[in-house]
């Protein structure tokens, strides 16, 4: 537990990073953090105003069973399939989370005070299924402060607009490279046209796209050692900040735009650039880069706990780090291609394993579910 006098020794940098405009999620969520007072005590000590979760993190909370046996148990005696279970418990979670929430949700106008919860990742390339998921997800969590994530796939683009459109809030997630965002931007321009056409309430309407950023560097980085030369090894650490950086430029731009313009008057809320994947995954950088050098405002930073208390502990918020360094990352970036690294080959190839992985995930958390339910005399289907 988090003692006061830790919690003001520490709140400086997370504070300061508060009063740029960054708003700061946690990257996790389990039955037990929310139930032990932790989530709380992490909105009341370290800033915390928002929550994300993956397959990843639900694996990892439910199938250690830790907080679930008694859920699991009631799921077991009812016969329920292996997927009801699952969601069930997800969204049992998401729900619980989100009214830990729901003061800062109120405090902020629907700003912040929000928990995603994403779609079964085996529907990443199903238009149609996201959609209804998305719907269903939503109908399940029953709070207004819930996000739905939708995966930035060639399928999950339509989705988009179609939930918007419904006046269904928005966290667009797996998104790697600046021509998909603006894709991902001009979808959510179109799903709230869709919904100023049906009378909905623009304002009631929240979104942010999850742009990541250690995946980044940790591919790029990887090809840059192989080529081993010094132009190589002195570009690495800077794919990823650059790609940011620029991915920020471009939400400025779009969002100063007379399309955005329209909307915005009907009051309308911008779509946030979130920065995803900000735990360094290089012992050699320092452990609050992706915080530190993604200073911006009307942002948000999604970060692991680690990650969390590293900023509280030892990080540089030196105000705004990324509008000046549009030039620099373009350079960046340009200098990486020219030693034949191709950028959309990186990219396609993250967004790719990015989807792998959470149906992985998503697969290990069915099978431990699976073992939990057949342990308790159910043949879960």
């Amino acid at each position: 537990m988090i003692t006061v006098t830790e919690a003001t020794a520490t709140a400086g940098a997370l504070k300061r990073l508060s009063d740029e405009g960054v708003s700061i999620w946690l990257d996790d969520l389990s039955r037990r953090r929310i139930e032990s007072g932790n989530l709380a005590e992490l909105v009341e000590t370290r800033n915390v105003v928002g929550v994300t979760t993956n397959p990843s993190i639900f694996q990892a909370a439910i199938g250690s069973g830790e907080g679930y046996e008694e859920q699991l148990a009631d799921l077991a005696v009812r016969g329920v399939t292996v997927d009801e279970a699952v969601r069930m418990m997800t969204t049992a979670d998401v729900r619980a989370a989100a009214d830990v929430l729901r003061p800062v949700y109120e405090a902020t106008g629907g700003r912040d005070g929000r928990v995603s919860i994403e779609v079964d990742p085996r529907l990443a390339h199903d238009t149609a299924a996201t959609v209804a998921e998305a719907r269903q997800l939503a109908w399940l969590v029953d709070r207004p402060n819930v996000m739905i994530k939708i995966p930035a796939t060639k399928a999950g683009l339509p989705a988009i607009p179609e939930a918007i459109g419904a006046g269904i809030s928005v966290n667009v997630t797996l998104i790697f490279s600046l021509e998909r965002y603006r894709e991902v931007m001009d979808a959510y321009l179109a799903g709230l046209e869709r919904a100023q056409a049906a009378g909905l309430d623009l304002s009631a309407i929240h979104s942010v796209a999850s742009f990541f950023v250690s995946r980044v560097d940790a591919e790029i980085d990887k090809r840059l050692t192989l080529l081993g030369t010094d132009e190589a090894l002195a570009l690495k650490g800077r794919a990823a900040l650059a790609n940011a950086r620029l991915a920020y430029q471009a939400y400025e731009q779009v969002f100063a735009g007379a399309r955005w313009q329209a909307l915005g008057g009907a009051r309308a809320n911008r779509q946030r650039p979130l920065w995803a994947s900000t735990g360094v995954k290089d012992p050699a950088y320092k452990d609050t880069l992706y915080v530190d050098e993604l200073v911006a405002p009307g942002t948000v930073n999604t970060m692991p706990e680690a990650t969390l208390n590293a900023v509280a502990d030892h990080g540089d918020v030196q105000g705004d780090t990324v509008t000046g360094g549009y030039a620099q990352a373009r350079a960046d970036l340009a200098a990486v291609e020219r030693l034949g690294i191709s950028y959309d080959e990186v990219v396609r190839q993250l967004e790719n394993e990015g989807v792998a992985k959470f149906e992985v995930a998503w697969q290990d958390l069915l099978d431990a579910v699976t073992k939990s339910l057949n342990d308790k005399g159910v043949d879960a289907e």
